[in-house]
């Protein structure tokens, strides 16, 4: 085999090289129009029962019950990972691979961080300052999620005060706004069902890690590594 063609399957193609975000994206797209399609089903069955003309398919992705029953579950994904990646920076599960190892916990010293005078040659460019532009690209991660929770969670309150006044206009009520709709049970419910379920999943990933495997997962350990191994992935 020539060193041209070991050098090709080293770096591989476009393809193989972003595979797991190509894959999870179309996958993403996929289910999205999936919902789109019964959720506009379930909206003109509630039109016929209310007596209301049924509208087309891009009528309703426009409508503010998609919109919410999108955002919804994007604000708690956002959630789940933005507490994720700042408690993980000082919380520890000895055994879990999703763990620091327990003598880590915290930010980490600046050579351990590759930060500063301890950057390398292909460290990000912001990495090596010394300034502000270090202290944010090294809360960067966290913050863009955070503000991806934030932003999808308002986004879910506006698009869920706008259908929950339009069901209230269809029962000749009153619309109640914004500030209103953000203390009634329907925006909590929609809301906790989400963070309750995000929450249960990342606590389970990080105790049956600790004693379950899936051979060749980085968020494994390896088959053969004991229970108690902190911070190691396959």
């Amino acid at each position: 085999m020539s060193d041209d063609t070991r050098e090709k399957q080293r770096r591989g193609g476009f393809w193989r090289d972003n595979s797991l975000t190509l894959a999870f994206g179309t996958a993403f797209l996929m289910v999205l129009a999936a919902q789109a399609l019964v959720g506009h089903a379930e909206f003109n069955d509630q039109l016929a029962i209310d007596g209301l003309q049924r509208i087309g398919l891009g009528e309703y992705v426009t409508t503010s019950d998609f919109a919410v029953d999108v955002t919804e579950n994007w604000q708690s994904e956002f959630l789940q990972f933005s507490l994720y990646i700042i408690g993980t920076v000082w919380l520890v599960q000895r055994g879990s691979p999703e763990s620091k190892e327990l003598h880590k916990s915290g930010t980490e010293s600046d050579r351990e961080q590759r930060l500063g005078d301890h950057a390398k040659v292909d460290s990000p460019r912001w990495a090596g300052t010394k300034d502000w532009r270090q202290r944010l690209y090294s809360s960067s991660l966290g913050l863009v999620m955070a503000l991806l929770f934030a932003g999808s969670w308002l986004a879910q309150s506006v698009s869920g005060t706008a259908a929950y006044d339009e069901q209230r206009l269809r029962q000749l009520q009153d619309p109640v706004g914004w500030g209103t709709y953000l203390t009634l049970p329907d925006f909590w419910s929609r809301t906790l069902q989400n963070w309750q379920s995000e929450l249960l999943a990342v606590a389970a990933m990080v105790i049956l890690s600790v004693y379950l495997r899936q051979r060749g997962s980085p968020e494994s350990k390896p088959v053969g590594t004991a229970h108690t191994s902190t911070g190691v992935e396959g």
